[in-house]
């Protein structure tokens, strides 16, 4: 597995744990919130997590944005689709987007050369 990629989810898990071992209410059911808004409903999971890459892309969240890029690799989005997103935040969010497209772009290459 890639350091980076290993990094990145070894740090998330980490600190998700972290966070959650103390029991608070809120941060527990913020968690819940998130994880089952991405869940198949009206829209489909794939659907979710390209509004989710998006909105983290105009948000400016490195972090948000690596965590939507994976579950849109696991998804199966393909790189022409994956443009498009960007497209999309870069349109949105306007030209502060674009250090976040570079920084994106990079990981989803990482992402999709773990195969090969």
């Amino acid at each position: 597995m890639n350091e980076q990629i290993k990094k990145f989810r070894d740090f998330r898990s980490r600190m998700n744990e972290r966070i959650l071992s103390h029991d608070n209410l809120v941060l527990k059911r913020l968690f819940n919130l998130d994880t089952n808004t991405y869940k198949e409903g009206a829209l489909p999971e794939k659907t979710k997590e390209m509004l989710g890459l998006v909105a983290s892309m105009v948000l400016r969240c490195d972090d948000c944005i690596k965590y939507h890029l994976e579950k849109c690799y696991e998804q199966g989005i393909s790189t022409p689709e994956m443009m498009e997103i960007f497209s999309v935040a870069n349109i949105v969010g306007g030209t502060i987007v674009i250090p976040h497209t570079r920084k994106a772009m990079e990981y989803w290459d990482i992402l999709c050369n773990e195969e090969s």
